[in-house]
């Protein structure tokens, strides 16, 4: 019934209704670029547009689906997308910040709350998960994502796939679309819509798997990157659109164009014009035209010259009227826009928010002793309730977040405390800076709430100094003279590249962007009744100039060594990050102790068994992610120094000592070959497990992989 269906409405449909399908146009919602073609009333009723982007509401989603459903020759229902990054109303963690939980259950469940709200407001899509790997602190998008690791990626985004989507017909799910494909977190220095030149060793081992990921999750449609590869935007890409996607994964959704990315095949300089961006598109694999109109305005000449094939554009329509009644839109194309909203969830938030809290450094600071009696909160991230809800969300209240000043608050009735902002997050003004270290000087701890703006992380928000913006060293410098304890919070959508503040701070902590709960959360954890229990999902760097800068880099010809001038090293810098990826610290003492394998040979067919105890020394609890690490000592391409190929999270009671095991199929430790193809090689490997991806602070075992007889 359902391809009868679509076949039917094909084989009545003009060209001009084929192409409006192939059309998401804006309607006055938020936009990322230039507003080419906003759909009217007039242009609705005419079948211009098949979807409408980043509206949202009950009222004006149902008024354009009945204008579409109503008023046009066909009645071919809309779909609504929207981004819903990290939330919709109930704005929980930034992705990378939930990310460092290394929970996928969360990360499924917040994806799930966030469907059902934003269904509830009208969306049918989310333009979700962001799977673009970044080693690269510079580029803004990192907030959008899951940081370095190509593991984490396809874990994150399978979990993310199945929460946004869950029963796709139901009206409390959205249709996901995995972006941006691919390599946008490779852009050129970091800045944002540049291009990115990628081996093609890197593209499949580093880039490629969260969206192999995605794709085996069942992911509805998948965007395309606005960056080149290698030279070729992904606009235009065959290759890796029709090779890739699917030909050899046999993705059958949907594929989009980023915002108005068509028409900047122009400006890529592929294309003389709007016929030739039209046509480079089609062909590639691109279905959906976001913004640009190019489809509507220029395939009909790029038909007319033999540039596409009406098969090319059946095809695209095909897919489009297929998501649509997957998610159920034929058969009632109001279910979501009239199904009653949830209560905003606000426990999961909380929850959320209190596993992404990442304690960096700690000199006894941490957590605050119960008789304190003045503490001085000091930032101009301190009482900025808008700031937390972090970058890209567009429905969420941001007065109804908890900031740090009202966390501590509520969680230290007893306990007098002063604040001021001292200085702005940006600008040149520090007449404020006096003020607030002389409510220093009565205060056992200072917490100074310092970093970014929302704002300035996310798209378009490169940088090329990730430190503190505007007089906040200047403010942290006087207040680290003052004499007392000083816990210094950093809000941020990125590492913040502050060695001399992880060095003089008496405790560091990375609070991200935390969403709804952020003060609440952060309040739980300093004050101890949380233990911390967020990792770093990227490396943080000590110097702009390590980035690019990853745990899984592979060996230099000569590497590190101490006293020879000769290696692979800075003269001004050390190679260390400021903290390796899975850094964390607990307040609890764990050690991990008698690293055991199963078995000291393997071969192809071998499941391996890998454990490990974890011992908690101290008399608090603790909550622990610890990581599973190899390295192939000699393969057929230099193998990187560590790869992450498990994780667990084991809860400790005090004193109590828990083992840890890993399960591990042996084909997890395949590398890919000279043709790109995984392969396993007999010979000698390293399995490693550790609190964090620092190489010296790792049990290892050997293991020899023996070929199959």
């Amino acid at each position: 019934m359902t391809g009868t269906l679509i076949e039917s409405l094909l084989a009545r449909m003009t060209l001009g209704e084929k192409l409006g399908q192939m059309t998401m146009a804006t309607a006055g919602g938020a936009t990322t670029g230039p507003v080419r073609g906003e759909a009217t009333t007039e242009s609705l009723r005419k079948g211009e547009a098949g979807s409408l982007l980043n509206i949202w509401g009950k009222q004006a989603t149902e008024g354009f689906q009945r204008l579409a459903v109503e008023e046009t020759r066909l009645g071919i229902p809309l779909f609504f997308g929207c981004d819903v990054l990290h939330g919709h109303k109930t704005a929980f963690p930034i992705p990378l910040a939930e990310a460092g939980a290394f929970d996928p259950g969360l990360w499924e469940r917040t994806a799930r709350a966030a469907a059902a709200e934003a269904a509830a407001d009208g969306a049918d899509l989310t333009f979700a998960p962001m799977l673009d790997t970044a080693r690269d602190p510079r580029w803004g998008r990192m907030a959008e994502g899951f940081g370095e690791d190509p593991l984490l990626g396809a874990r994150f985004a399978a979990a993310k796939v199945l929460g946004f989507q869950g029963d796709l017909a139901s009206p409390a799910s959205v249709a996901a679309t995995a972006k941006h494909f691919v390599g946008g977190g490779a852009a050129l220095a970091g800045r944002e819509y540049a291009a990115a030149d990628i081996s093609d060793r890197a593209l499949h081992e580093t880039y490629l798997p969260p969206f192999r990921a995605a794709v085996q999750a069942g992911c509805a449609a998948i965007m395309a990157a606005f960056n080149s590869v290698n030279g070729v935007p992904m606009t235009a890409h065959v290759p890796l659109l029709r090779g890739w996607l699917r030909q050899k994964l046999g993705f059958d959704g949907v594929i989009m164009s980023d915002y108005a990315a068509i028409e900047e095949l122009i400006d890529h300089g592929i294309a003389a014009d709007r016929v030739e961006a039209g046509a480079l598109a089609l062909k590639a694999g691109v279905d959906l035209d976001m913004v640009s109109g190019v489809y509507l305005s220029a395939l009909p000449e790029a038909l007319a010259r033999g540039l596409v094939e009406m098969a090319d554009i059946d095809a695209a329509v095909r897919r489009i009227l297929t998501l649509k009644q997957k998610l159920g839109l034929f058969d009632d194309p109001y279910r979501r826009i009239r199904a009653p909203a949830p209560p905003p969830d606000r426990e999961l938030a909380l929850e959320a928010a209190r596993g992404c809290v990442t304690l960096l450094t700690n000199n006894g600071a941490l957590p605050l002793g119960a008789t304190t009696r003045r503490i001085a909160v000091i930032g101009p991230l301190a009482d900025a309730r808008e700031e937390m809800v972090g970058p890209w969300t567009l429905a969420a209240d941001a007065s109804q977040c908890v900031s740090v000043l009202d966390g501590l608050r509520a969680a230290l009735p007893e306990c007098d405390i002063v604040h001021a902002a001292g200085v702005s997050i940006r600008g040149g003004d520090d007449s404020g800076i006096a003020e607030a270290v002389a409510l220093c000087d009565g205060a056992e701890v200072v917490v100074l709430c310092l970093g970014e703006a929302a704002n300035m992380s996310g798209e378009a928000s490169s940088r090329a100094h990730p430190g503190l913006p505007g007089r906040q060293r200047q403010l942290a410098e006087a207040v680290l003279a003052s004499g007392r304890p000083v816990v210094a919070l950093l809000s941020s959508g990125r590492p913040l590249i502050v060695p001399w503040l992880a060095e003089r701070a008496d405790a560091l902590v990375a609070t991200w962007f935390l969403g709804v709960a952020a003060g609440q959360a952060i309040a739980e954890v300093l004050t101890g009744r949380i233990d911390p229990a967020g990792r770093l999902p990227a490396t943080w760097p000590q110097e702009v100039g390590q980035i690019p800068i990853f745990y899984a880099e592979r060996p230099a010809s000569r590497p590190l060594k101490d006293n020879d001038p000769f290696t692979s090293k800075y003269i001004d810098a050390p190679n260390d990050p400021q903290f390796p990826f899975g850094h964390g610290l607990s307040y609890a003492r764990v050690e991990l102790d008698r690293l055991r394998l199963g078995q000291s040979e393997f071969s192809a067919r071998d499941i391996l068994r890998v454990e490990v105890d974890a011992k908690n020394l101290s008399d608090r609890p603790s909550l622990q992610t610890v990581f599973l690490f190899a390295r192939d000592r000699v393969a057929s391409a230099a193998p990187p120094l560590l790869e992450l190929k498990d994780w667990a999270k084991v809860a400790l009671a005090p004193g109590e000592t828990r083992t840890v095991t890993f399960t591990l199929a042996a084909q997890a430790l395949a590398c890919l070959g000279p043709d790109l193809t995984p392969r396993l090689e007999p010979g000698d490997f390293d399995i490693s497990v550790g609190l964090s991806a620092d190489r010296r602070a790792l049990l290892s075992a050997p293991l020899v992989c023996r070929p199959l007889s």
